[in-house]
């Protein structure tokens, strides 16, 4: 995609889009668009082929929802939003170009919507959902009322979006298309820098040039926060130090400008100690575990301190955290088997979910019910998700989630699931979702952990896992608590 030929912000402010179409808007990334304009006032329809949770909620905001893909959509529409996953040939697209209807990438309007605001853009490789969340919330703890952007719902909250008042607004950045180039933040936060979209940028050089362009683009005013942690964004920092910019890191690491120590995840959640330029800042204490989430969390707390906010508002609106849905979100217990929604699809993000969870489980086992997402990267990280995988005691794979991608042989799940360090008997290839659950219901048992994880259909899968285990355990006590997570202690 050539981003050099979109609008970036500044070009052109939401309310002069006028009726806004967006095909597809069902899915996260679009519907959290949708919604941001409703609540800014913003006519809004959209199209879909299928009834995704997000649609209700769009209705009853006022939004037209259209369950086909007709050209006569687009009627009385001034603008149209399409994603990277929409086909050029996409009859609606086709008819915009058409009739010269203003035609926007998703990125092109989120960037137009934040002309006139501070924007704190998130990126990195992983991590930018839940980071996303936990700057928004210290912001709504400080009352600053900010606009955002999630790719995820907040649990409990149950928005991924929001027009505010307050003069932020914060956002996820996606470096897969190269579409975060169009930011012009104030704040830049960059969790880390692995090794994926190789398809679009090459190799890991590339992917660092784009990530470093990103962070160039933040307001000579403001700042980068990033990882002290990770090598490649520890590199980035020094480079941009050298050209005179503003970095702030956090992490472990001795040197990191908020350093954590003492870090201990528990099935109660994650805490540590915290200090600032050498001056302590107390405990910081997250009601899930994980070690990856508290790094998150110091990112977050670190961006909200140099913008002079409170760090009590940082300490409260953490220690209340429900979690991001499908990020570590725990759907319920049945029969004494937990069971979890989980989006990671990248090695690294696996890697740290799945010892998380192997936490959770103690005793028991933990079940992975993993789908790969991108045909390219199951190929080009093969070796690295299976590794991942091989901390779970069983897993289940499905075939890889690639719309519009060709498999050639050799390639996709059956491969994976073959080099997965797992004996036989403990892996296993099922081509169908129909039958995974019954899979899972023949493999679980009474103390261990279950998780859907990987690509979008499958991350979403939890509730029909309780509910095929409560109908495979006769007699069993059920809960389900929807978006609950662990209880804090």
């Amino acid at each position: 995609m050539n981003t050099a030929e979109f609008a970036p912000v500044g070009t052109v402010s939401a309310e002069e889009l006028g009726t806004v179409h967006l095909i597809g808007v069902g899915g996260v990334g679009m519907s959290g668009l949708a919604r941001l304009l409703l609540t800014r006032g913003i006519p809004v329809s959209g199209s879909e082929l299928r009834e995704w949770p997000a649609l209700a909620g769009l209705r009853a905001l006022g939004g037209t929802i259209h369950m086909s893909h007709e050209p006569s959509n687009l009627d009385g529409v001034d603008t149209v939003v399409y994603s990277t996953a929409i086909p050029a040939d996409h009859v609606e697209l086709a008819e915009a170009r058409r009739r010269g209807l203003r035609v926007l990438h998703r990125s092109e309007a989120l960037a137009a919507a934040m002309t006139g605001r501070q924007t704190i853009a998130v990126a990195g490789t992983h991590g930018k959902t839940t980071t996303t969340s936990m700057a928004t919330l210290i912001l709504q703890q400080a009352g600053q009322d900010p606009s955002f952007v999630i790719g995820g719902e907040i649990s409990e909250v149950g928005s991924n979006a929001h027009h505010g008042s307050g003069e932020f607004f914060v956002a996820e950045a996606d470096e897969s298309d190269r579409s975060f180039l169009l930011y012009r933040p104030h704040v830049s936060i960059i969790t880390n820098i692995d090794a994926d979209h190789l398809n679009t940028y090459g190799d890991l050089a590339g992917l660092s040039a784009a990530f470093a362009e990103f962070a160039r683009l933040t307001d000579p005013d403001g700042f980068v926060v990033t990882c002290a942690d990770n090598p490649g964004t520890r590199a980035m920092a020094e480079t941009l130090r050298a050209e005179g910019r503003t970095v702030y890191t956090y992490g472990t690491a001795h040197d990191a400008d908020l350093r954590m120590s003492e870090v201990v995840s528990s099935g109660h959640g994650v805490r540590y100690l915290a200090e600032l330029d050498g001056e302590s800042l107390g405990e910081i204490f997250l009601p899930l575990p994980g070690r990856h989430l508290g790094l998150n969390s110091a990112a977050a707390v670190l961006a909200a301190l140099k913008l002079g906010l409170p760090l009590q508002a940082a300490v409260t609106a953490l220690a209340s955290f429900p979690g991001v849905r499908r990020r570590f979100e725990r759907k319920g217990t049945v029969a004494g088997i937990q069971v979890y929604d989980e989006y990671a699809y990248h090695p690294t993000s696996m890697t740290a979910a799945l010892q998380t969870l192997r936490e959770v489980a103690g005793d028991g086992r933990l079940i992975v019910v993993f789908q790969p997402y991108r045909v390219y990267r199951t190929r080009d990280l093969e070796a690295e998700l299976a590794a991942a995988l091989a901390i779970a005691d069983e897993v289940v794979i499905l075939e890889v989630f690639g719309p519009g991608e060709m498999r050639q042989p050799g390639e996709g799940g059956v491969a994976l699931t073959a080099a997965v360090p797992l004996p036989a008997d403990r892996k296993i290839f099922v081509p169908s979702w129909e039958d995974v659950p019954g899979e899972v219901v023949r493999r679980a048992r009474e103390g261990d952990v279950v998780v859907t994880m990987g690509a979008p259909p499958i991350s979403l899968m939890g509730d029909e896992l309780l509910a095929a285990l409560a109908d495979g355990a006769v007699g069993a006590e059920t809960t389900r608590p929807g978006a609950a997570t662990l209880d804090a202690g």
